[in-house]
């Protein structure tokens, strides 16, 4: 009766009309993504041998949002979502589209491959915050917790679904087509969009002067930095961005150097952990509440600490894939509970303000954490540098453990 009740909350949540065409939307449009970064991963890796550089085109991907999310945050808060979503998934679109065409004539480069996956980063600055702030217009708040965790189920299954595609397109076709494929998923999504219908698809903020963005930004930052539960959630994401998540922009060379099993195995090493995530979202999922979601977050954070040591300790594949599975489990568990405390506790006035600044984070401070990593992973090699980012971790959860009560409480509520 339970477990009915569970997947009841799953059920709620796809019979809202324009959540479930988003959810259809998504499906096509993740596979996409995660083919392609499986695809940049390995042509980078192909054209430089090099993790300074696997560091510095994820990097190239990541940190735009930085630059770009506060005024993408104040833009979500005033613009007509819709519109500015398919904007932007066009203009990914036309970026996987020239990835394609270079890749495939022979003439792509290291250093043209990070002006075009720079292009990328930039255009997924402005589409995240919108992206996020869109999902509470879909869906009504007692079915929300339920919508963000089929979100991760959807983004995290193409975790371990688009690597395969990649590695197959890879293999059989070559890599130029696995951006062909990202394109067309681009395309899929605008699509689909062209059937949600939003009475307000803006805030009460589209009204107000440009000129107030500047202020509007602060005050965003203000509002989270005071925050008690808020402010230490945004701690949590920085480190765990910073110290723990960059292992995955390392896996092409990890799959080759230190397993040796090629663009084959580095589908695997991805795909197991889009696995993990996987179960990690619908776990979250069929919960369908916020309450106790505090405490599973911070606990994550260790188990999520100790499976990097485990997988960047061994050579043994089949242990490390083990390893992978659990540690994606965990880092969805706290990606997925962090977006579901905040959008819970946010003020509405500023939600995009909010999750703009949690994509900032959650995209610009990995791309400094594989920066950092890569170059490291020139003179320590590429395990060394990822198992000491997961001792950090272990001090952040120390941390966390000791404050989970009044973060709870103002989470929650």
């Amino acid at each position: 009766m339970a477990t009915t009740s569970r997947f009841s909350f799953l059920a709620a949540a796809l019979a809202e009309r324009n959540y479930r065409i988003f959810a259809i939307g998504n499906i096509v449009s993740h596979n996409g993504t995660w083919t392609q970064r499986i695809a940049v991963g390995w042509l980078a890796w192909e054209l430089t041998h090099s993790g300074f550089w696997l560091g510095l085109v994820a990097f190239a991907d990541l940190f735009p949002v930085v630059i770009l999310a506060p005024l993408a945050g104040a833009l979500a808060d005033r613009v007509n979502l819709l519109t500015m979503l398919r904007v932007t998934q066009l203009l990914a679109a036309l970026q996987s589209a020239l990835l394609a065409g270079l890749t495939l004539a022979g003439v792509m480069t290291a250093e043209l491959l990070f002006g075009l996956v720079l292009v990328h980063g930039a255009i997924i600055a402005v589409n995240q915050p919108v992206r996020l702030a869109m999902v509470p217009h879909l869906i009504s708040r007692e079915n929300l917790t339920a919508g963000i965790g089929i979100n991760s189920m959807i983004f995290n299954s193409a975790r371990f679904t688009g690597p395969m595609i990649g590695g197959l397109l890879i293999g059989s076709a070559g890599v130029g087509w696995a951006f062909v494929f990202n394109a067309v998923s681009y395309l899929w999504f605008v699509g689909a969009t062209m059937f949600i219908r939003i009475a307000n698809p803006r805030s009460t903020k589209a009204r107000t002067p440009v000129s107030e963005i500047p202020r509007e930004i602060a005050e965003g930052y203000r509002y989270a930095a005071g925050h008690p539960g808020i402010a230490r959630m945004l701690i949590l994401l920085t480190v765990i961005s910073i110290c723990g998540r960059p292992y995955m922009e390392l896996l092409p060379g990890f799959a080759d150097d230190v397993f040796g099993r090629g663009a084959t195995g580095l589908a695997w090493l991805v795909s197991v952990t889009g696995l993990g995530a996987m179960c990690g979202g619908f776990w979250l999922a069929q919960r369908g509440q916020v309450q106790g979601l505090t405490v599973r977050v911070v606990v994550s954070v260790l188990v999520f600490a100790l499976s990097l040591v485990g997988f960047s300790a061994t050579n043994l594949f089949g242990f490390a894939l083990a390893c992978l599975f659990v540690s994606g489990f965990a880092m969805i568990v706290i990606g997925v509970g962090e977006q579901t405390l905040l959008q819970n506790a946010v003020d509405p006035a500023m939600r995009g303000r909010v999750m703009s600044l949690y994509g900032m984070i959650g995209r610009g401070a990995p791309a400094i954490g594989a920066l950092v990593m890569g170059g490291l992973s020139e003179s320590m090699g590429l395990q060394a540098p990822v198992i000491g980012g997961a001792a950090l971790c272990i001090g952040l959860w120390f941390w966390a453990s000791r404050r989970q009560g009044p973060m709870a409480k103002s989470l929650e509520g």
